[in-house]
C-alpha cells in the first residue's frame, strides 16, 4: 500500500474560464478517468469526513482511501486488477489486510461497503516545477462541473500561487467541494 499527503487548492469554473486557463498554459490532451465511490449504509466514511473510490484510467484501477490528517488529505493507494475491481463493484470488496486495517481505523468492515455511483472527468495536467495544475471536466447524475486544480508541496507557497492564477485570469474565487461530496450532493438520497 502506497500512502501520500495530498496538498491542492481547487475551485470550481464556468466554462469560459476554463477555455481561459486552457488557453492561458501548456496543458496535456485530456485523460479520461472514471472514479467508482463507496461508502456504508450508515454513512460511516463520509462522518469520519473520508472517501473511497476506485479510479479507471489508462486501462488500470487504484483503489483510494482518503481521510483528514493534520488539515490536509491522508491518501492511501492500492492498485487492482480489472476484475477486482469489477468484484468490488458487485459487493465484493477485496481482502488486504492493510487496507482493512485502515478502514478499521474509521470504525468501517470492508464487507459493509456499497457501490454508490461514479463520476466520469476529463483532465487534462500542465506540470511547472512542484507544481501540478489540474483542469477537469466532470460528468455525473446529469450534472456538469468544470474544475482548477493546483497541485502543490508547500501549503503556504501553494495558496499564494493559487490565488495569484485566479487573480491574473479574472476568476473569482468560489468554495468548492471536492468531487465525491458534488457527487454525493447530486443524489437524491443524501
Amino acid at each position: 500500500m502506497r500512502q501520500e499527503i495530498e496538498i491542492e487548492f481547487k475551485n470550481l469554473l464556468t466554462e469560459s474560464e476554463y477555455e481561459k486557463l486552457l488557453e492561458a498554459y501548456s496543458f496535456s490532451p485530456e485523460i479520461k478517468q472514471v472514479n467508482y465511490y463507496f461508502e456504508t449504509e450508515d454513512l460511516s466514511l463520509r462522518k469520519a469526513r473520508s472517501a473511497l473510490r476506485i479510479r479507471e484510467k489508462n486501462s488500470s484501477y487504484t483503489l483510494t482511501l482518503k481521510q483528514p490528517k493534520n488539515g490536509h488529505l491522508l491518501e492511501s493507494h492500492i492498485t487492482l486488477e480489472e476484475e477486482e475491481a469489477k468484484e468490488c463493484i458487485k459487493g465484493n470488496f477485496i481482502q488486504n489486510q492493510d487496507f482493512t486495517n485502515q478502514l478499521a481505523s474509521l470504525g468501517v468492515n470492508p464487507q459493509d461497503l456499497l457501490y454508490m455511483g461514479s463520476l466520469t472527468t476529463y483532465r487534462r495536467s500542465y506540470i511547472d516545477g512542484d507544481h501540478i495544475y489540474v483542469l477537469d471536466y466532470s460528468l455525473y447524475n446529469d450534472k456538469e462541473d468544470f474544475e482548477f486544480e493546483l497541485e502543490v508541496q508547500n501549503a503556504k507557497l501553494g495558496k499564494e500561487l493559487f490565488l495569484h492564477i485566479l487573480e491574473q485570469a479574472d476568476i473569482a474565487l468560489r468554495k468548492t467541494p471536492n468531487k465525491i461530496e458534488r457527487f454525493y450532493n447530486s443524489l437524491s438520497t443524501f
